[in-house]
Formats: structure tokens, sequence, C-alpha cells
């Protein structure tokens, strides 16, 4: 039956009939029925305007973020994906023809051909084969490092305080030691003066601090703070013959890791946001980002946390960043953030349990009104099948689509790893990033300050010691001074007025001491901090 008969169907239809360039993502279902000439799209300019795909375990969300990576790189758009499970580096692989995928395309009137994507791989800290994705800790920022170790808002804000201190002093926070080294040193009493003027650092917080950080270090977490830092400028790069490149993160080794991986990715789009000039309204996005199992950054986020969220999301869209979470329900994500997720694909949710049951209703209140049951057909829908609405060339919502999907064309499932390991240093970026690099920064500088304090107060000990044990000595009478001795001495004297060198001149000088201040002011405020507390060092 053609959708022309159907003058529901028809209507649905005509809601995603656009002029410029599109996604495709599959073919009406309406009436039991699949339509392949009812296309079901998403415009490629409203990509900016962000989304969500959810949907239960198993029902097809991953060959969906492969579609839609896919078919943005085909128009030139970067893609930035997490792969949690480790079966998305198939995108960089032809796919395998069989008589799924063969049914499949023909239901949706797809023309179905194997083609592999230009992709690069990465991994955090170096954990797996990827590219060694890394943040300094001074970049990474207090917010997002509160939220990995757990912290709560009074302990945020000392941690905050110890990033301004080091700021101020131009103690590079590279790794988690410098870190450790420089809160150690401030509840020392060398240095718990240092904060007195802008509210101190409690020992008990401080010790909380310390913990959290070696129970962190303690996972195997340490490889993931360091140096070379990475740059997310790579993320925005195309292939020589045009389509955007796939940065596939691969994540399955640090799946136990949840707030780690999580705030990492959260890491790399506020750092983007504050990198990326404004760009307004552009024809295809600069770089579309999947943010995988959204629901773990929200989880246990303080208020201040998801404010910054939200406004980081309203905001990088004018910078021509889209990004679609990926997560189970629709309740999963704040409602002010899924405000501004135009874009939805929802696939199929259980109702196995009155929990089940009350997130159905929920998803289902999200929706625009549509003619579909959309309880009925939320828990009815097959795999590779799901309820979409987007936003349309003029930024209207499209009608509520039952849809089933288009097939991925390049490969569903991972490449070997022999072919992976290849791939990863074969890239002209493993030769920049593969190698870890320690070179002098906070720990290195106060271990060297103590260690001196150390050597000058055992000198200052010596000296003491060896006094006590020299005996006095009678005091030799003075010899009287003769008039030869009294001209040497004057002489003597003269010379100890003259003026200084033209060196001890200079660093005497107020002018000197007043640069030094201002050279010592500067590397303070070289360090701008964004809505997260994020920073990278102007170069």
């Amino acid at each position: 039956m053609s959708v022309s008969e159907e003058p529901v169907a028809t209507e649905i239809a005509a809601g995603y009939e656009f002029t410029g360039a599109a996604l495709e993502l599959g073919a009406l279902l309406w009436g039991g029925v699949c339509h392949p000439d009812a296309r079901i799209r998403i415009p490629l300019a409203m990509l900016n305007r962000h989304g969500l795909v959810a949907g239960a375990t198993g029902t097809g969300k991953t060959k969906t973020l492969q579609l839609l990576a896919e078919q943005l790189s085909a128009n030139g758009v970067p893609v930035f994906l997490a792969d949690m499970k480790g079966d998305l580096s198939g995108i960089s692989a032809p796919g395998r023809e069989s008589e799924r995928v063969g049914e499949r395309a023909g239901q949706v009137g797809q023309e179905w051909a194997p083609k592999g994507f230009p992709c690069e791989f990465y991994g955090l800290g170096g954990t797996g084969s990827g590219i060694p994705v890394r943040a300094t800790v001074t970049s990474f920022g207090p917010v997002l490092l509160s939220k990995i170790l757990q912290l709560n808002r009074t302990q945020e804000q000392s941690l905050g305080l110890i990033f301004h201190y080091a700021d101020q002093k131009g103690l590079e926070l590279v790794d988690l030691k410098d870190l450790r080294a420089v809160v150690a040193f401030l509840v020392s009493d060398a240095g718990k003066p240092e904060l007195k003027g802008i509210g101190g650092l409690s020992t008990v917080t401080a010790g909380v601090i310390l913990r959290a950080l070696t129970a962190f270090e303690q996972q195997g977490a340490a490889g993931f703070f360091g140096e070379p830092e990475f740059d997310t400028a790579e993320f925005l790069r195309t292939a020589a013959d045009g389509r955007g490149v796939v940065s596939v993160l691969e994540l399955p080794s640090v799946q136990d890791k949840p707030q780690l991986f999580s705030t990492f990715l959260m890491w790399m789009l506020a750092d983007l946001f504050h990198d990326l000039p404004e760009a307004g309204d552009l024809e295809k996005p600069k770089l579309v980002f999947f943010f995988d199992e959204a629901h773990l950054l929200f989880d246990g986020a303080s208020k201040a946390f998801l404010d910054a969220i939200t406004q980081t999301v309203r905001l990088i869209r004018s910078k021509g960043v889209g990004v679609f979470f990926v997560t189970q329900t629709p309740k999963d994500v704040p409602g002010d953030v899924l405000a501004q997720l135009g874009n939805r694909v929802q696939h199929a949710l259980r109702a196995f349990t009155p929990d089940d049951a009350k997130a159905l209703k929920a998803t289902v209140r999200t929706f625009p009104n549509s003619p579909y049951d959309l309880e009925e057909v939320l828990t009815g829908l097959g795999t590779g099948e799901a309820v979409v609405t987007v936003l349309s060339e003029t930024g209207a919502p499209t009608p509520v689509a039952a849809t089933r999907l288009r097939a991925p064309e390049s490969l569903m499932g991972p490449v070997e790893a022999a072919a992976l390991d290849a791939a990863v240093k074969g890239s002209p970026l493993y030769g920049r990033y593969a190698e870890a690099v320690d070179r002098e920064s906070a720990y290195e500088r106060l271990t060297a300050e103590q260690r001196a304090a150390e050597v000058r107060a055992e000198e200052a000990a010596a000296a003491e010691a060896r006094a006590e044990e020299t005996p006095e000595t009678p005091e030799t009478p003075k010899a009287p001074e003769t008039r030869e001795t009294r001209e040497g001495r004057k002489t003597r004297e003269a010379a100890s007025r003259e003026e200084p060198s033209l060196a001890e001149q200079v660093v005497g000088s107020g002018v000197f001491k007043s640069l030094a201040r201002s050279i010592g002011t500067q590397l303070g405020r070289e360090i701008s901090r964004s809505l997260f507390g994020t920073a990278r060092r102007k170069r």
C-alpha cells in the first residue's frame, strides 16, 4: 500500500520533505506497514541543535549512532563517538552483505553498498590500543575533578581554592602527584600562611582530598592525567577526500570507572567550547559529538554542575557543535538539558515493572502530540525501529514518526585487533601523543624547595653544634695601630663604599622588582577558567 493512500501517513511524511541536505534515517511505519516511499530524515543544518538517542538495552541504539556517523562523515562533518562496548571500530571497514541487510534495505528503499569511513581511534590515558588521550590536572579543573573524586560542595570549593593558589603562583598541575604535593604543602607549617588572606584550607578537608586522590590512583587512573595533553581540535579534522574523520574513543577498558569516562567526555566538550569561536548558523555543523551513557554524567551531580552542563550545551550550538546524548530513557537527562535536544530517536522501551511503566509514561509526555498511541508503539517496536521527531529547516518540530531505520553500510561489529592496532600506530597523531612526558612541574619544584630548606636547617644545626663544641680562647690583645695600618684600613673602607656593579644596580632597583612582580602576576593571569573551571594555558 502506498503512503498516498493513507491520509495521516501522507501528512506525517510531508513533514520530512526538506529542500536542503539531510541524513536518511529510514522509512515511515504506519498501520503495521513500512512505507519505503515515505522517507524520514534529519536536516543537516539542524544537527547543531542537539539530540537524544534513547532506548532499552538491545534495541539498536549503537547501530543508530553508526548510521548517523556514516552519513555525517560522508557529508564532510567530523564525528566524535564514545565506544562503550568496543563494537564501533567497524565503522572504519566496509560492511558485509547478508540476507538480513538485504531484507532491511529492501524494506526501507535503501540502495545499500558496503563502505568504510576515515577513523581515528583513541583510549583514555593509554588504556586499550587507541592513541592516548590525556589532560593536565590544571586544564581539567577543580569542578570536573571534584565530580570524579566524588567530593561534596565544601570540599569542591576547597579544591577550587587550591587550584587558584597554584594558578597564581605559577605551580603547574600536570599530573596527580603535582596536586597532591600542593595540597600537602598548603597544610604544612610553611604553607599555611599562604592561604590566610583568601581563606584557609582545613587539615580535615585536605585529608579527604588526599585520600580521594590516593584511592583514585590505586584504581589505575593516574595515567589519564599528564602530558602531552590532547588537543581536542584534533576532533575537527576532515580526510583528504573531504569526508569527516570519525573519532572513536574506545572505552571498554574503563567501563568499571563510570564517573571517570563520563566526566572526561564532559571535559572534551568543555574544552571545545573554551577554544572554538562563535560561528552562528551554518549549513552543516563543525562537529557532532555523541555522549554515550549520558545518565552517568548527571547521577549525583550538584545543581551548580547541572547548571554548567545546561549552559555549555546551550552555548556550544552557536560554535557549530551538535551534541547527542545517548541513554535509556529521556528521564535520565535533566529537564533543562532535555528541552534543548530538538532531534529525538527513541527506540523501544520495556514495561515489565511499575518503574518501567512510569518511565514509559514520562517518555510519552516528552513527545509532541501525535496520531500514534505512543505507549503501545514504544513497547512494540522491533530492533532497529524507533519513534522519531526532529527539527525541520524552519526550526519547528516535525510530526512524530514511527520509523524502520536503514542498515549501516560499514561493518556492524569490531574490526580485528591486528587491524585496529595497525590503524592506531599508522596514524600521524600516534607519534605526537603516544609517549607520556614527565617534565618539571609543581611536584618537582616543591620537592626541591623542601629539600633545600632541609639542607639549610641541617647546616644551621651543624654550625650551632660546632659553636658549642669549640672552647673559648682568651682574647689576644690588639697591637697598637701604626700610621701605615691606619692608612690601609681607610683605603679598604673607601673601596667598600664604591658604587655597586651595573647588574647589582638593576637587580636591586624598584623597576626590576616591579617587573618581577608583574611577571609573577601575569603567570597567574595566563590561565583563564571557563564554566567548569577548565583551562588551557594561552600559547
